[in-house]
Parts: C-alpha cells; sequence; structure tokens
C-alpha cells in the first residue's frame, strides 16, 4: 500500500529552534514508517540571506509549496506556526494554497499570542475566526491554549498534542545524589535572548551569592544576546560561577544535563520547550516560569519550582531553596524523569499523530490544481 505524502513545513532541520528539533523528532519517528514524511523549509531561521532574498522567498514561497503539493501528490500538509503577526500572514499565504490543491490541512501552533491578545477588536477576531476556520485540524501545545482556541473557533477541530523527545539519550546516565556541601550546579541550554529570561537569571545567580549561596551556571546556546549577557556577568563580577559552552547538541547535551541539577529557564513566553522536556527526563529540576505549557507539564514542588516571568528575586530564591533542601531536589528529581518518561515520549507523539493524520486523509476531498 502507497503511503500517504505528508509535507512538514518549517525551519531549517539544522537551525537552532524548538520547530526545528520537533521536525526532526517527527521525520526520525516511527510516524515515518506509515506516511512518506518530507520536509518543505519555510521562514528565515538556518537561512543567510539579503532582504531582497527574503522578499522574493516570501513572495515565491508559496508557489514553491504547490508545485511540491502537485509533483508529490501530497495529502496532508503539516503546517508549525505560532500565532504572531509575521507567521500569521506568512502562513496564511501555505493554508490556503494548500487547500487549493486539495491537500488536508493541519496547523500546530507553537505559543505566541492567545487569540484574544492576537486580536483585540470585534473585526481582527471574526477575521481570525474565520481564517482558523481555514485547516482541517488545529494542533495546540498547552491546556490554556485548547480552552482559548476552542473558545474562539468551537466548531473547529482543536486538539491539544504536546511535544514529546526520545528519552533514551538522556536517561542513559546515573544520577547520584548532589553531595550538600558541593555547589548547586544550574544549566540552561537554548537560545539567548532576553525573553528567555536570561538577564534575570544572571542577576539571581548575583543575589543568591550575596545570600551565600555556593551555585555555577552553564549557558548552554547561542544567539543575539551573547555579548550583553556577558558584559553583565563580568559587571556582576560572576567569571568563575558562569561558564558559557556554545551551541549544545546530541551527545554534548545529555552529557552537560547528566552533570547539572537544575534548569533555569525563566522564559516571559513559551510554547512547550524542549529543553524543558530534554532536562526532565535527564533527571534536572527545572526553576521555570508558568507560560505556555510549562504549567501543565511541571506541577510546583512536585517536579520543579515555578516563579514568575521577570522577577530575579524569585528565581534566587528558588536557587537557594534548592540549594538547602537537597532531599528535595532528589525527590523530584525522580518525579521529573516518570513525568517525562510516562507523558512526552515521541513515541506517544508519534501515535497522536498517526491517529489524526489517517483521519483526515480519510476525509481528503478530490484535488483541484491551481
Amino acid at each position: 500500500m502507497k503511503r500517504p505524502v505528508v509535507l512538514l513545513l518549517g525551519p531549517s532541520r539544522e537551525a537552532m529552534s524548538g520547530v526545528s528539533t520537533h521536525l526532526n523528532a517527527l521525520l526520525a519517528s516511527r510516524l515515518a514508517s506509515a506516511f512518506a514524511l518530507a520536509h518543505f523549509q519555510v521562514g528565515s531561521e538556518g537561512r543567510d540571506e539579503s532582504m531582497a532574498g527574503k522578499l522574493a522567498r516570501f513572495a515565491l514561497s508559496p508557489l514553491a509549496l504547490a508545485a511540491a503539493i502537485v509533483r508529490s501528490d501530497a495529502a496532508l500538509v503539516h503546517i508549525n506556526t505560532s500565532l504572531g503577526v509575521r507567521a500569521y500572514l506568512r502562513d496564511l499565504a501555505y493554508v490556503l494554497v494548500a487547500k487549493l490543491c486539495g491537500a488536508q490541512v493541519v496547523c500546530q501552533i507553537h505559543g505566541g499570542d492567545l487569540p484574544r491578545q492576537f486580536a483585540r477588536s470585534p473585526l481582527g477576531r471574526r477575521l481570525l475566526r474565520a481564517t482558523l476556520m481555514l485547516p482541517d485540524a488545529l494542533v495546540v501545545l498547552a491546556s490554556a491554549e485548547l480552552e482559548a482556541y476552542r473558545e474562539l473557533v468551537p466548531a473547529q477541530n482543536v486538539l491539544q498534542l504536546p511535544n514529546g523527545i526520545d528519552c533514551a539519550p538522556y536517561q542513559r546516565y546515573n544520577r547520584g545524589p548532589a553531595p550538600r556541601e558541593a555547589p548547586l550546579r544550574l544549566i540552561y541550554i537554548g537560545r539567548l535572548a532576553a525573553a528567555k529570561g536570561l538577564p534575570e537569571t544572571v542577576e539571581a545567580l548575583r543575589l543568591a551569592r550575596g545570600r551565600g549561596v555556593a551555585a555555577r551556571l552553564i549557558i548552554a546556546g547561542s544567539g543575539p544576546q551573547e555579548a550583553r549577557l556577558r558584559q553583565q556577568v563580568r559587571d556582576c563580577g560572576l567569571q568563575r560561577d558562569v561558564t558559557f559552552v556554545g551551541a549544545a547538541y546530541g551527545e554534548h547535551k545529555a552529557r552537560l544535563l547528566s552533570q547539572a541539577d537544575v534548569l533555569v529557564l525563566a522564559s516571559y513566553s513559551e510554547g512547550l520547550p524542549f529543553a524543558l522536556l530534554e532536562a526532565m527526563a535527564a533527571g534536572v529540576v527545572p526553576i521555570a516560569t508558568p507560560v505556555g505549557a510549562i504549567a501543565d507539564v511541571v506541577s510546583a514542588n512536585e517536579h520543579g519550582l515555578l516563579v514568575e516571568p521577570r522577577d530575579a528575586q524569585a528565581i534566587a530564591e528558588a536557587i537557594a531553596h534548592l540549594a538547602r533542601e537537597r532531599h528535595s531536589l532528589a525527590r523530584m528529581s525522580a518525579a521529573c524523569r516518570r513525568r517525562i518518561a510516562a507523558a512526552y515520549s515521541i513515541e506517544r507523539v508519534a501515535q497522536d499523530f498517526s491517529g489524526l493524520y489517517w483521519q483526515l486523509c480519510a476525509t481528503r476531498a478530490p484535488k483541484t490544481v491551481l
């Protein structure tokens, strides 16, 4: 039996992006044995192009998608997007093209604004409601998003399918209890951007040190805020306590996590960050903000500690608490591993999407070509 062709739209597979991680996980999963999965690159991540090149790509990319659908006889187009102005306008064009070419469309929304934040006026909400009815299914990551989208488009097929990971690389390392007298080992993994709460994280480390708390921070990643963060570390006198190790992938990332006690992820907004799932699978306890789907994954004081965004003082207090309560740290570490293995594995994600794909392919309408 010929496998239905599914085009997965998203950034470069080499880009340092949560969506890229998601795409790579799907392409390497058991989903690829039931469907012929193909990546179609969109967006600017992973590209080195001029402004003229960006404009040309923006204009021509929908036509390239139409050609790819027709050439491969794609049954389904899986668009990975977020609810922000640029992504919304760009991906609306892809939705329209895919529908005109007779493909079924899944729009998976990886964070961004909630509908009421994105469209504040009655007219804006009507337009958003109409365009959100164009796909054949909407997939969201968080329970708060599920509620918000079902409220706006109650007639749409809206599903909550959280991200998942291959847990094996993060569970192969044995994790012994950290000695009480040893410095607490903190880690951040991801893009170095202010919206990830990194300025507050460095400030929290300074505040914790002022209280006599011994802690060390590894920052693994690259991004636009790196120079500013390095300067902040120097200004705070934390050169011995903060180490920048660059972007971390694969075995390097798994090894870094095996040597850490606590993940600090103080983001202002999120979808469902893979760094959180990977860290918890490795038994690294998160100090995180309850944004996006994080609160669905992390139960406060069971799997980690939750703090409000932009609150360096709260992060410092959380660091001090975990440095002091090593028994609680060990208990939460074990709970983190159980949580991810039970509910956030790539096997569960592949099974969920397989069911959705087959359901939509079975109802595919006859194709009309542009």
